[in-house]
């Protein structure tokens, strides 16, 4: 596999790289050594990045130490052409962020709620949830299952791929029945969210049973900045939302809990 690699010696965590596409749009990876070692050698591998389209596009450092770049374009067709730089923590001064008020203190989303509860059609088998979650396979593991499974658990209704596809199933068919029938629309929004196509077609059902009135959308963002949301979409940057990085899964799913079962 043909590859560009940069070795961007030793980072400190909370520096930001940019990395700027000219042409076709590529995979991107930003990787510790261990896992460009194992990207070489075409073993599995973490990364930070995924499919990028839009330039530049800006990474986080999680944590000191050396780190590459490799930009490839494995089951892509064109040609690319790449820079990478570093932009030092010093410099690279994040948008503030704001303390979010409890959900449940909140009178806009509590009446929002209670005027978007799915209707409970008498004689139909159409199942009603309380949240549908739209995410990216990248963060099932690290966020997505322990939030659908913590929120099960707490006794509320889950759209979750794991809990409700099975083998012969229309992707399209169930993702839409979900949407249409869930009271919230919870998007973990991550880096490796940008760009995929699955992820964003739910996006956009989400925000449009949102807009009508018929759903409250609550982004949770996972390891990536205000400023990153902002650079994507400018209206999601504004929505009422949870971030990962200031609660835990458990916190994140304990406020939602006790909102919807209130």
């Amino acid at each position: 596999m043909k590859y560009q690699a940069y070795n961007l010696g030793y980072v400190h965590r909370g520096s930001v790289v940019e990395v700027t596409l000219r042409g076709s749009a590529a995979n991107v990876r930003l990787m510790d050594s261990a896992n460009f070692n194992a990207y070489k050698s075409g073993r599995r591998h973490r990364y930070i990045g995924g499919l990028i389209g839009t330039s530049p596009s800006r990474m986080e450092i999680p944590s000191s130490g050396n780190w590459y770049v490799t930009i490839d374009m494995q089951g892509l067709r064109g040609v690319v052409r790449s820079s990478v730089r570093v932009i030092p923590r010093e410099i690279f001064k994040p948008l503030p962020e704001f303390k979010a008020a409890p959900l449940r203190d909140i009178p806009t989303l509590l009446r929002n709620l209670d005027h978007g509860k799915p209707p409970q059609v008498e004689g139909s088998d159409t199942h009603m949830f309380d949240v549908f979650i739209s995410h990216t396979s990248e963060d099932k593991e690290d966020i997505v299952r322990p939030l659908a499974e913590t929120l099960r658990a707490g006794g509320l209704s889950v759209w979750f791929d794991e809990f409700e596809m099975k083998i012969g199933d229309s992707l399209r068919q169930k993702i839409d029945k979900g949407i249409a029938n869930s009271r919230f629309g919870i998007v973990v929004f991550s880096r490796a969210f940008l760009g995929r196509g699955w992820p964003e077609y739910e996006l956009d059902g989400i925000v449009t049973q949102s807009v009508s009135g018929k759903q409250i959308l609550l982004p949770i963002w996972h390891n990536i900045s205000k400023r990153e949301v902002m650079e994507y979409s400018p209206s999601l940057a504004n929505r009422l939302a949870r971030s990962t990085s200031t609660q835990t899964v458990e916190e994140i799913s304990a406020e939602i809990i006790e909102l919807i079962r209130s």
